[in-house]
């Protein structure tokens, strides 16, 4: 064998059952091309191989985030949007103070803001239209809720967006309205959503800061990461800046009105592939709109958010509409991921999704089930029989951890909220992610709360959901890269695949698993380059 463009010796863990751990990799090409021994791995070296020894490092797959929004970020972190989220302020005067300087900084362009959770940032005061007309009179004014399924916006916001009295609910979406029917300055899910936020969602220079959203990637270990609310706009943009990403993209098109697509399944390559059809059952367990089997609690926590008391929440689609959704995409190959947080949503969408297979059975459909909050033992149960896997969004407990317990829905089902221990346990395959902006990227604190689930108060949310070091390490590389139909390429560490690596300062198994989430990332390659 000639040698290597980069030989990487030190502590490997390969997440491939057949090799668990090795001493060395070799990289041609951006290939990798033997794993195994450091003396075996030193026959490959030459005169213009490079190497890197990590010392008291460690090597693993570069992570993968099954379940992210890397466009809608590059947006909301590049000063266009300002950002109001828990994880930059959790004080709420310096909130609103923050939202004042931005409108009177904008002018008559009008401002934008996102993150507003009062869940997390107690104090805040009550996005009224009274209100938001206070602080923006005259230009317009958003403010888009941490969970990005709810906006509040100002008067100003919805002429400039065409909205008035008459204008109808979008089907899976609703303006809210007063008693005289007029609009009351909020609005839920997606396609409500989209008209408020205009030109703030392509301003500038894109390119720019979809390159810099790469790099904040890398600087997380992330090599490749999914995009699930793709729309046909943005595909130019991405096309435009192929050979420039460093991170893989794999898109999920959001589904439309007119139940059609241009593009085919799979369209794409290595770096830039759409796999997916994204679709919705509710919505987001901080706004009351997840559909339960049991109520939301009466406190404090819920009376803010405006949950009716024994609330069980609602489904935003109907049985019949998701079928009708599924129907036109299924049929021609396409893998459908659906959000659903509530465990009577869960039901709703294995009844579609079981009933689809039935009329068009396919042996490799990868079906995803996205975030499954309050899913239960026997869904889980039911979901891997179907062959449908999970996409768990497990920062909710570092985050929201004792909101769930003692705010929203009790001991009871608040301390079982994403219960990936039952999932594996099951039989699936299952991914974590963090669905950012909601929460930034990152997958070290992911495998660390799901070894943990830990609570902010530090309590442990039930303990026997609790994943092992390994099995977190795996649903954050090698199974989310199933998901993604991506790990014939990525996801381990093995001759064939890509030389996408992440370079931790220590391997996470020595480590405390409350630790792993303070790990450094000291370098991260894609196909054998060096990115960080």
């Amino acid at each position: 064998m000639p040698a290597a463009d980069l030989v990487v010796t030190g502590t490997i863990l390969t997440v491939n059952d057949a090799q668990p751990t090795a001493e060395a990799l070799a990289v041609t090409d951006g290939r990798i091309v033997a794993v195994g021994g450091r003396k075996d791995i030193e026959a490959l070296i030459g005169p213009n191989t490079r190497v890197y020894d990590t010392g008291e490092g460690c090597v693993l797959p570069g992570f993968v985030e099954a379940h992210g929004h890397p466009l809608m970020e590059s947006v909301v972190l590049s000063g266009r949007m300002v950002d109001i989220r828990p994880v930059t302020l959790t004080d709420a005067d310096a909130v609103v103070d923050l939202v004042r300087k931005e409108v009177a900084a904008r002018g008559a362009e009008g401002a934008y803001a996102v993150g507003w959770d009062q869940l997390l940032q107690p104090g805040l005061p009550e996005p009224t239209l009274a209100w938001l007309d206070s602080v923006s009179p005259d230009a317009p004014l958003v403010i888009v809720h941490n969970s990005g399924h709810k906006a509040y916006f100002n008067s100003a916001a919805g002429r400039a967006a065409g909205l008035s009295r008459d204008t109808p609910d979008p089907i899976g979406a609703k303006y809210g309205r007063d008693a005289a029917g007029e609009l009351d300055g909020t609005a839920e899910e997606t396609a409500a959503l989209i008209p408020l936020l205009g030109e703030a969602m392509l301003p500038g220079d894109a390119p720019a800061m979809l390159r810099a959203e790469c790099a904040r990637l890398n600087r997380a270990g992330l090599t490749t990461i999914s995009e699930m609310a793709f729309s046909p706009q943005f595909r130019p943009l991405v096309q435009a800046l192929h050979d420039e990403l460093t991170v893989r993209l794999r898109t999920y098109e959001i589904s439309n009105a007119a139940l059609h697509t241009d593009a085919s399944p799979g369209d794409g390559d290595d770096m830039l592939r759409q796999v997916g059809i994204k679709i919705w059952v509710d919505g987001s367990p901080w706004i009351g709109n997840i559909d339960l089997s049991f109520p939301y609690l009466d406190t404090e926590a819920t009376r803010i958010i405006g949950v009716e008391p024994g609330s069980c929440g609602h489904a935003n689609y109907t049985g019949e509409q998701l079928r009708r959704i599924v129907e036109a995409y299924f049929p021609h190959g396409w893998q459908m991921a659906c959000h659903v947080h509530g465990d009577n949503g869960v039901d709703t969408i294995l009844d579609v999704y079981e009933d689809a297979l039935r009329r068009h059975p396919r042996a490799d459909h990868r079906l995803r089930l996205e975030h499954v909050g309050a899913i239960r033992p026997e869904q889980l149960r039911r979901a891997a029989e179907l062959g449908v896997t999970c996409s768990l969004f497990v920062d909710h407990l570092h985050y929201w951890g004792d909101v769930l317990v003692d705010g929203l829905f009790g001991e009871e089902h608040g301390s079982r909220w994403m219960p990936a221990a039952s999932a594996v346990a099951a039989g699936m395959r299952i991914s974590l992610h963090n669905d950012a902006p909601v929460t930034p990227e990152e997958p070290l604190r992911n495998i660390s709360v799901a070894a943990t689930r830990r609570a902010p108060s530090g309590r442990v949310l039930a303990p026997e959901e609790r994943l092992t070091v390994e099995q977190a390490i795996r649903a954050q590389t090698l199974d989310a890269a199933w998901q993604l139909f991506a790990d014939d390429v990525t996801g381990s560490l093995e001759v064939g695949k890509y030389a996408d690596l992440v370079v931790l300062s220590a391997d996470p198994r020595a480590v405390g698993p409350e630790a792993i989430a303070d790990l450094e990332v000291r370098a991260t390659f894609l196909a054998g380059r060096q990115v960080v």
